[in-house]
């Protein structure tokens, strides 16, 4: 016991009179004397830890959503346009976004800086594009998507699917004339697959169609959910040829007879994107500007299969940006006199929302490798493209939860991921169909319709 008191009146020394004098008021010192005199020395090593404790915030570590540190692999190079690509998000698009998200409209002015930026086309050899790596394209993906999925869509359409199918599927002339002005962003491009009542089974099913004449290709229907279509120079059309029933494809220019276009409104998610519903009445197209390598539905997967592991890596940023502003929130929000970061539920909550992006930034990163080394097939894409847009839900869902009532308010940044999610979780390819394209793979049978 006096061993007890003497350490406690050795801490007590260290307390200035004046602050001695003022406890003195609150509490009688002789009880507290003899309450520790009662204390076995694991309730003395508790008093001692609550006496010595600081009242100053404690400094929680920097937000690192790249918990392997998978961009150490990077090059100082890519890993330089890696951050560059960063700051501009941060700076151009970031306080905007949520304001054109909120009034369905498209920042127009956002374009020539991302012209500067010089980023579209990345993947592409010539034509002013730089011919970098799958890796750093999604990488680049992925940035866009931490910021604001709807701007990572608005580039996802333009340098992949648009320029995409120009790249694998077109003449050296189309190449010449449109690669080079659409990756500068001069020239606008949009992408038309699905139709108002066919999504997933386009492969067979198109009701869009051309039909060749000594004037040029006579083309016939409707799109659904064309991205940029509303203000593109061009439009991809996929349409099914009434005499070899093959799906070809065409460069069809805003300005040629019978196309028209109308904006999609009502939209929960993804709402900067414009899509429209495009209406082709006896629409003419020149034979030059069909794409002379686009003759059956097997050279459109091959666009697909480029672009849908693109949409795998801008699930990672929806989910990443997501993710980063819960853990911050969490930082700052104080609940019973303090921050909701310390308490063990919502720990378990980063923790899951954590595991599953980590999961996913391992996955892409092997599947960008493959991509690269020329060995990507159809079935890897779309596993990652199930498994990535999965999580995502997952993760923005426990976001929102982490934040309560706040996590609906577009101010918390966090709404805005929570919603556009469900949008990448369906476009290039539902869940279901890319299952069962990897099912296929896997077990040798086809469970396709």
């Amino acid at each position: 016991m006096l061993e007890k008191i003497r350490k406690l009146i050795k801490l007590l020394k260290t307390v200035d009179l004046a602050q001695l004098d003022k406890l003195s008021q609150k509490v009688d010192l002789g009880s507290v004397l003899k309450a520790v005199s009662t204390m076995d020395e694991k309730q003395l090593q508790m008093a001692m830890k609550m006496l010595t404790s600081s009242n100053k915030k404690k400094e929680a570590p920097p937000i690192d959503a790249d918990f392997y540190d998978i961009g150490f692999k990077l090059s100082p190079e890519d890993r330089a346009l890696q951050l560059k690509v960063r700051s501009f998000l941060e700076k151009e698009i970031k306080p905007i976004v949520n304001n054109y998200w909120l009034h369905d409209d498209f920042p127009f002015e956002i374009i020539p800086k991302l012209a500067e930026l010089n980023v579209c086309g990345y993947v592409y050899e010539g034509y002013g594009c730089a011919g970098g790596t799958s890796l750093m394209d999604g990488i680049i993906a992925a940035e866009f998507g931490r910021i604001d999925p709807s701007i990572a869509t608005f580039l996802g359409v333009q340098s992949g699917l648009a320029m995409g199918s120009i790249y694998i599927c077109g003449s050296e002339a189309q190449k010449e004339e449109w690669l080079p002005a659409m990756q500068q962003l001069k020239k606008i491009g949009a992408f038309g697959l699905t139709e108002p009542d066919v999504g997933s089974a386009t492969a067979g099913g198109l009701t869009t169609t051309c039909k060749r004449t000594p004037e040029g290709w006579i083309l016939n229907g409707q799109k659904k959910w064309i991205g940029n279509s509303t203000f593109s120079d061009m439009v991809i059309i996929w349409a099914r040829d009434v005499d070899d029933n093959q799906v070809k494809g065409f460069i069809v220019r805003k300005e040629n007879p019978g196309f028209a276009v109308e904006k999609i409104k009502g939209k929960m998610a993804l709402r900067i994107v414009q899509n429209g519903l495009i209406t082709l009445t006896n629409c003419l197209v020149p034979e030059s500007d069909r794409l002379p390598y686009a003759n059956t539905f097997k050279d459109t997967a091959k666009v697909l299969q480029m672009t849908r592991a693109g949409v795998a890596w801008m699930a990672v940023g929806c989910a990443r940006g997501a993710y980063e502003n819960a853990l911050a929130y969490t930082l700052e929000r104080e609940q019973f006199g303090k921050p909701i970061a310390s308490f063990q539920l919502i720990q378990n909550h980063l923790v899951e929302m954590l595991s599953n992006l980590t999961a996913m930034q391992t996955l892409v990163f092997r599947l960008s490798e493959l991509q690269d080394e020329g060995k990507l097939k159809d079935e890897h894409a779309s596993l990652a493209k199930v498994f990535c847009t999965l999580r995502t839900r997952d993760i923005v869902s426990r976001a929102r939860e982490v934040m309560g009532g706040n996590g609906i308010l577009l101010e918390y940044n966090v709404a805005r991921f929570l919603a556009d999610a469900e949008a990448i979780y369906s476009y290039e390819g539902t869940k279901e169909i890319n299952s069962l394209i990897v099912g296929r793979s896997i077990t040798g049978y086809s469970a396709f319709v």
